[in-house]
Order: structure tokens, then C-alpha cells, then sequence
């Protein structure tokens, strides 16, 4: 399985509609990419055919000027991580080539896709540190990735390190990160509501509103309304 059937499979799945709407979802943050036109429904289907793709054709396709081709590797390497059959070894190859190659995971739909699996769930059972190191990165992706893995230890009871990642972000100025706090210690919450009221409380006053809005969405409504109008009222200086 080589990359570049990857990608002569995807063409044949072009569309000037999914061109077109692809190209509206992208978001530029510093560098141009090229698109293809496909289906994400589409590409995953093509991705989990791929699954035996060797770590060197995956490190091709995520090196490619295409979006979709990058996406595709990312959604690869998703697949794998999840099989149960997968070896520790393994785990880590796929852990160091999204680390090695970040710079190519640049679409926040590419990390959501693939941090929790390729990421987290190598990271479970050993330190982590290297979240920290991402959570104050100046590279947006590589913040969203910090935050997002942890989507692996909040399925799995521990919420320790989305809330402190999160006190790390708290305050970050890029709406895709404010987004991404906010959903991510709403999750958390479900696990530990005491703790989510505990963030809040201690936050709630320099929280960016998108950020609490995500946050406080499964709340009493009640409750919620308490923390959105102390937001609110910081935010005009009431």
C-alpha cells in the first residue's frame, strides 16, 4: 500500500461541490494548502482500507501539499492506534511521526481526528509531559492538540490533566482553542462535576465567553446562567 494510491483512490472521488466546501472549512494559519474535492465520509472509508499502509507511506501522505492526503494519513494512523492488536511498539512509531510531523497536522479537524487515539492513548500509561510542552506552544495546532488528547483519559475516568492543560489555555486568544477548553472540560465535567464547578468558579471571570458558553452547556440551566451572566458582567464591567 503506497501513498500515492492513496491519493490516485481519492481523485476518483472529486467532486467541485465538496471542492467548494472543503475550501470553506480550511483555516489558514500561516501557510497555503492545496484540496482535492472529497467527502470526508468518503476519505475515512478509503482510510480504513489503507490500515496495513507502512509508517513510511503514512509519512509521504501526511507530507503532501493536499489537504485530503494529510487527512487520509492522519485517519490512517487513527486506525491503527485504535486496533486492540496493536503492540507497543507500534503505538510509539505512530506517536512520534504525529509529533515529528506536526507542522503537517494543521487543520484543527486533523488533530481532532487523531490526537486522542495516536496521542492520548499512547500517552496513558507514561508521563506527560510533552502536553505541557504543546499547551504553550505558539503554534495554535499544537495547543489543540495539548487539550484534545486528553479526550483519551476523560473516557476513561481521569480528568486531572484536561483541567490543568486547560489552566494553561485558559485565557488563549485563538477561537479554536477557546472552543476546544471549553468542550473538553465540559466532557471532563461529566466525569467530575465538582471539579468542572471548581474551574469555573476560580475562572469564570477572565474565561473568553466562547469558552464558557461551551463549557457550562450541560449544566443545570440554573447554574449555567449564574456563570454566563459573571462572564457577561466582566466582560462589560458591570
Amino acid at each position: 500500500m503506497k501513498a500515492k494510491e492513496f491519493i490516485t483512490e481519492l481523485a476518483k472521488f472529486k467532486s467541485k461541490s465538496e471542492l467548494d466546501n472543503v475550501q470553506r472549512f480550511f483555516r489558514y494559519e500561516g501557510k497555503e494548502s492545496k484540496f482535492i474535492g472529497v467527502k470526508m465520509s468518503k476519505l475515512f472509508a478509503l482510510a480504513k482500507k489503507f490500515i496495513q499502509m507502512p509508517l513510511k507511506e503514512i509519512e509521504k501522505l501526511l507530507m503532501s501539499e493536499y489537504y485530503e492526503a494529510r487527512m487520509g494519513a492522519v485517519s490512517i494512523m487513527d486506525f491503527k492506534a485504535r486496533n486492540k492488536k496493536i503492540t507497543p511498539e507500534e503505538k510509539k512509531e505512530l506517536f512520534d511521526l504525529y509529533i515529528s510531523k506536526h507542522n503537517y497536522v494543521d487543520n484543527w479537524d486533523m488533530v481532532d481526528r487523531s490526537a486522542p487515539y495516536v496521542v492520548g492513548g499512547y500517552l496513558y500509561d507514561k508521563p506527560r509531559k510533552i502536553l505541557y510542552k504543546l499547551a504553550k506552544s505558539k503554534n495554535v495546532w499544537e495547543r489543540r492538540t495539548a487539550i484534545v488528547a486528553t479526550y483519551y483519559f476523560i473516557r476513561l475516568g481521569e480528568v486531572d490533566d484536561t483541567f490543568k492543560i486547560a489552566e494553561i489555555l485558559v485565557e488563549d486568544k485563538h477561537d479554536l482553542i477557546q472552543k476546544a477548553v471549553g468542550s473538553w472540560i465540559r466532557e471532563a465535567g461529566k466525569k467530575d462535576k465538582v471539579q468542572l464547578i471548581e474551574f469555573l468558579n476560580a475562572h469564570v471571570l477572565s474565561m473568553p465567553s466562547v469558552m464558557l458558553r461551551y463549557a457550562t452547556e450541560r449544566l443545570d440551566k440554573k447554574v449555567r446562567a449564574d456563570f454566563l451572566m459573571k462572564g457577561k458582567n466582566e466582560v462589560h464591567g458591570i
